[in-house]
Formats: C-alpha cells, structure tokens, sequence
C-alpha cells in the first residue's frame, strides 16, 4: 500500500523565495560569518559616504557654527574662547583669524566639543569649511556603527542591527548634524557610547546578581570596569552641552533599577534595600566620579591659562570655575529670545519646525528659479514610524504592569533613552530650543522601530505564512524609507534644486 499524500508540501517547500534566501543567508555558517563582518563596515562605509561627500558645501559658517567653529579655532590657539573683533567671519572664511583677540569670551556650554571641532582645523586649517566640520562628520558616523552596536547588544541579531544602523545611516537629521559643525552630534556619539557600556556592564553584571545562593543579601560588586567607562563617556557628554547631566543621571537610575530586579528574580529578601542602599552606592562611586574628572579634565586648557572669561575672578582657579559656572547657568536659565526656528519641546513628536540651518540662491539648477537648503527634517517616515514605536513600547510596558508580565527587558532601553533625551526639555516651555537638537533622540527612535518592525517580522513560533507576511511588511517598509531618503538627500546637503522641488519636500506648511 502506498504511503498517504501529505495535503501539504513541507515546510522547505513553502518558503517564498525571499524565505530561502535568508534562510542560506543567515544558516549556511560561511555565509552568515561573512554577513556577521561585512554588515557593520558596510553600513558604516554608506554612513561615511553620506556624511564626508562635498562636505565643504557650503563654504560660509552655517548657523551656530559662527560661535562653536571660531570657539574651537580660539581654544585651539590661545587654550580658551576669546572675542572676535568686527568682521570676524568674512575674514575668517579666507583663513585670516587676525580678529582673535586675547580677551576672554563668554561661552556657555563646556569645551570637549569645541577641542573635536579643532582637531580638523588644527590639521588643515582655519580656512577650510571641511575641516570644519571634518570631526563633527567623523564622529556621526561612528555613531552609526555604534547603533549597530547597541542593537546586537539587545537583539543578539545581525539582521536587527543592520536594520538600526541603515536607519540612522540615511536618515537626514544625523546627516544633517553630521555636516554641520555644530555641538549636538558630538553629544549624540557619548550618550550613545555611554548606553553600549552601561548594556555591557548588564551583560557582565546581572548573572552575577541572579546567581547568587543568598537569601537575604546580593553580591555587592565592585569591579564592574564597563561602568567606570560608561561615567568616562557620559562625563565627556556633559563636557560637550549640559544636557549630558540629564543621560548621566538617567543611566544611573537606570542601573540601579535593574539591579534591583536582578535581585528579586534571584530570590533575596531584601531586593529594594540590598540595591539601593549595598549596590546602589558602589555603583555611584564607580560611574559619577569618572563622570566628573572626565568633565574637569575638558577645562584644562581654560585652568592652565590665565585669559579665559572670568579666570581672575578668584585667586582659587577652581573657585573661579564654578563662579564661571554659575554666570552660564543663570544664561541657560534666562534664554527666551524669539527665533523663527524656535521649537519648544512639545512640538518635537509632530515635526512642526525643522531648522533651516542655511539657504543659498544658487543658479545653477537649469531654472529661472533656484533655491539651495540645508534642513534639519528628519526622513519623515523614519521619524514618524519612531515615534509610533516608542508609543508602542510605552504600552507594552503599561500593559505589563497592569497584567504583571513584564515586557523584554530589551524594550525598556529605547523608552529610558527618549525619557533623559526629550522629558527634560518639556520642563523649560519658554526657553528658546530647537527641532535638531532631537538628532540626540534619534538613535533612541531607531531602536525602538527596530524592536517594532522586529515583532511585525514575525516570531519563530508563529505560523509560516504569517512570518513570511511579516518579513515582506518590513522589506517594503525599508525600500521606501530607501528612496525617501534619496529624495531628500539634495535638501540635507544644499544642492541647488527648481523651487518647485523643494516645495514638494515641505509636508506641512510649518516647514517653509
């Protein structure tokens, strides 16, 4: 008798051809090997493509590169920020710097960011509008690979992780920032690699914790050298713009959080006092002093000298500092001047007001009528999906404390990254802020579309052809956030282009 014909083909038999793909792909060993290396310095390469090409377009200080670049250039040359005379910046764009004078400026945010700038000028010269900015490009598209990074360190997957790092490659606010010689990128990079040592910390730490036989009290632990690097990174944050205090702090509640959890899936007794009052000190010895030299060491240049803005002010120079300290905090508290561009934070999740970093009336698109643009505005399907994201993490985790069953732990990073990045500034309605200062949120977005499109792709458990549904979602998904970038990358890098078609790029009339 005849063996029964089986009502359906097997299960190899029924993948789609996309299926069999990436199942060689990501199962043949050789292939996934190749793909494991290959993938980060791919992406990273597209990130550096998009950031360094024709990066001295356009040759004129862009925005607040007028302060932060001829800042860099002053500490560069005298230690600290001196004033400019009249006609700095035309002068400036020739490589004369003769309007430098001795005296003492008064700048308000930290030095590190402004040194990195110097790098590029201090090897090519003042002159050069790409030594600018060279660092600043440099420096976002390390920030790409470390998205990369920080996604495998969630996912353990190379796919996810691709997925993260091709967002920010191409999306326009990283580029944008990347291009332009301002701080905010530079803040971005520390965070961001203050976030991937704060995940290998966890990695090292918490089976520590859950392995432990006690019953009343965890291990307090000491040597934890990824926490000491992660105070190192969000230090130089800090040192770059004061909002770094804000990942600083965050991150540290954050550790202290999931010790604390660690330790009451372990079994101890005493969870919440065993983190907080054992562990929780030893944590803040071991990150917020490294945070602090780190931040001290960025004044050398303003200690060691003696023309820096209000460095006579005590005979103490660290006296003197926290004077200098005060004077910038009553400006940062203080600022409401009006600007076209302003944006206050509630804005942000909407789009409202991208910036306009510069506008140029090149005529040589082929029209009578041209326009060159560099815009802050995000690829807006990347932005809005990210947003849509993070809303869908909140309420994963939501409905995980009402059904007490905790969300992957995964998903909390993303939310605990957008809390430091985004709540503090919803505190100061009235101060003067602005659309690109979320490039600093952006990785946090990406994460959270990443771990978003993750679930809509399909669990292992689900049924074949849901999966297979799923995965053609998030791959046509990801070719159209592809060509929308292209479509936006002339108006993220100034190219001239016919008004009409910078017209069509504005989706909202707040854009113009």
């Amino acid at each position: 008798m005849s063996a029964p014909v089986p009502l359906l083909p097997p299960p190899a038999e029924r993948l789609t051809a996309w299926g069999r793909l990436r199942d060689r792909v990501l199962v043949d060993p050789d292939w996934s090997r190749m793909i494991r290396w290959l993938a980060p310095l791919v992406i990273t390469a597209l990130a550096a493509v998009l950031r360094l090409a024709n990066l001295a377009h356009p040759h004129t200080l862009a925005f607040d590169e007028t302060y932060y670049v001829k800042d860099a250039w002053s500490l560069w040359t005298l230690g600290y920020e001196g004033t400019w005379g009249d006609g700095a910046n035309e002068q400036f764009l020739t490589g004369d710097t003769t309007a430098l004078t001795e005296t003492g400026s008064f700048v308000v945010h930290p030095p590190l960011g402004k040194w990195i700038i110097a790098l590029g000028m201090g090897l090519f010269g003042a002159g050069n509008s790409a030594a600018w900015r060279l660092m600043v490009a440099l420096v976002g598209t390390a920030t790409v690979l470390l998205v990369y990074l920080v996604a495998k360190e969630l996912t353990r997957s190379v796919v996810a992780a691709s997925v993260a790092g091709l967002l920010l490659a191409i999306d326009g606010l990283s580029i944008v920032m990347s291009r332009i010689g301002l701080l905010d990128g530079i803040l971005t990079f520390f965070i961001l690699l203050g976030l991937l040592f704060v995940l290998l910390d966890r990695r090292r730490s918490i089976p520590l914790v859950e392995n432990s036989e006690s019953a009343l009290w965890g291990p307090v632990i000491w040597r934890r050298p990824w926490l000491i690097a992660a105070g190192v990174a969000l230090g130089a944050a800090t040192a770059v713009k004061w909002s770094g205090l804000y990942a600083l702090a965050g991150f540290g509640i954050y550790l202290v959080v999931t010790d604390a959890l660690a330790r009451r899936r372990a079994g101890i007794a005493f969870w919440p006092m065993d983190a907080a009052a054992r562990q929780g000190p030893v944590t803040f010895l071991l990150l917020v002093p490294a945070a602090a030299l780190t931040y001290l060491a960025s004044w050398t240049g303003w200690l060691l000298t003696a023309g820096g803005y209000d460095r006579q002010s005590d005979a103490n120079p660290f006296t003197a500092l926290w004077k200098y300290h005060e004077a910038i905090y009553a400006f940062h508290v203080g600022l409401n001047s009006g600007h076209p561009y302003a944006s206050p934070a509630w804005q942000w999740p909407f789009l409202i007001r991208p910036t306009a970093v510069w506008t140029g009336d090149d005529q040589s698109c082929g029209t009578d009528h041209c326009i060159s643009v560099i815009s802050t505005v995000p690829n807006p399907l990347i932005w809005y999906a990210g947003v849509a994201a993070a809303a869908y993490l909140l309420y994963r985790f939501v409905r995980g404390l009402i059904e007490r069953r905790p969300m992957p732990w995964t998903y909390g990073v993303p939310l605990v990254g957008l809390a430091i990045t985004y709540v503090p500034w919803l505190l100061y309605p009235e101060r003067t802020i602005f659309q690109f200062y979320t490039v600093v949120m952006m990785p946090f977005l990406v994460l959270a579309l990443t771990l978003a499109l993750r679930d809509m792709g399909g669990r292992r458990e689900d049924p074949l052809h849901r999966r297979q549904a799923g995965e053609r979602t998030v791959m046509v998904f990801l070719v159209v956030v592809v060509l929308v970038s292209a479509f936006y990358y002339p108006v993220w890098t100034g190219m001239s282009v016919p008004y009409e078609f910078w017209l069509v790029h504005n989706w909202l009339p707040t854009w113009v």
